[in-house]
């Protein structure tokens, strides 16, 4: 529970909740009114009121999966939800945020996709483990500490990017010098180490915006459904950082909105 000094924890109802926005850093409510979500399996931590979850490709939600969803490799990973309540999102005590995308096109780690609503298509990116939204409305999404917007052209360590939006897909760099040097040398004799950023990035170019977590440690991926484990257990999350800045775009702070 939130707590502020002096006045202990701060408890609250269906009233209370905020609409569409965070509860607090970690924490996301979303406003159902007869409406509809995409939500990713084990995201939904709570709710009030009278909310149904349809898998893909179950129930009488065909035209809409139809219309809105283009992922089959990733369909077992997600539900609809509907109904009227409020609905609080969370993966993990990782950064959650939302966005607005305005006519426009955002590619994502599919780790770090929460939710979204219909009005938005998503796709399958032609880079493996990443989604594609197009067109207008919201979305939320989770990063390992703040998100950070960058402006291309710009190298990206693999580990940090969390996706762009509005600008052509990366492509590889591989930087030569460093991997034929005493590092890269003892790499390839003892088969420790492994590629770092030093070595490897993601470059992009173009018009656009690149989105970054502030951390070079990837949010551990969880089978949909899968219990979660405690932080530093094996096969367990990194908790992410406390003081998360609000991200551009925000709902309650739209000084940006993707697409335009």
């Amino acid at each position: 529970m939130t707590t502020y000094p002096g006045t202990g924890p701060v408890i609250f109802d269906p009233m209370t909740l905020p609409v569409d926005d965070n509860v607090n850093d970690y924490t996301f409510c979303v406003d159902l009114k007869g409406s509809q979500w995409f939500l990713q399996k084990g995201k939904m931590i709570a709710y009030y009121g009278s909310i149904e979850f349809n898998g893909i490709g179950h129930g009488p939600l065909e035209h809409l999966v139809r219309t809105a969803f283009h992922s089959p490799l990733h369909a077992s990973d997600w539900v609809v939800a509907q109904g009227s309540g409020k609905m609080l999102l969370a993966d993990r005590a990782f950064d959650v945020n939302s966005f607005d995308l305005d006519n426009g096109n955002l590619t994502m780690r599919s780790g770090n996709l929460l939710a979204f609503q219909p009005t938005l298509a998503l796709k399958q990116s032609i880079i493996p483990g990443f989604l594609t939204l197009i067109g207008t409305g919201k979305f939320v999404a989770a990063s390992n500490g703040p998100v950070v917007f960058m402006e291309p052209p710009i190298r990206v360590d693999p580990q940090a990017l969390v996706g762009w939006a509005d600008c052509p897909s990366p492509c590889h760099h591989y930087d030569h010098g460093y991997l034929t040097g005493v590092w890269g040398g003892v790499r390839a004799l003892t088969g420790f180490g492994g590629a770092c950023g030093e070595e490897h990035q993601f470059e992009f170019v173009g018009a656009g915006t690149v989105l970054l977590q502030s951390t070079e440690t990837l949010m551990a991926e969880q089978a949909a459904g899968a219990v979660p484990q405690e932080p530093g257990v094996p096969g367990g999350g990194t908790p992410g950082q406390p003081g998360a800045t609000r991200l551009p775009g925000q709902l309650g702070d739209l000084s940006r909105r993707f697409g335009q």
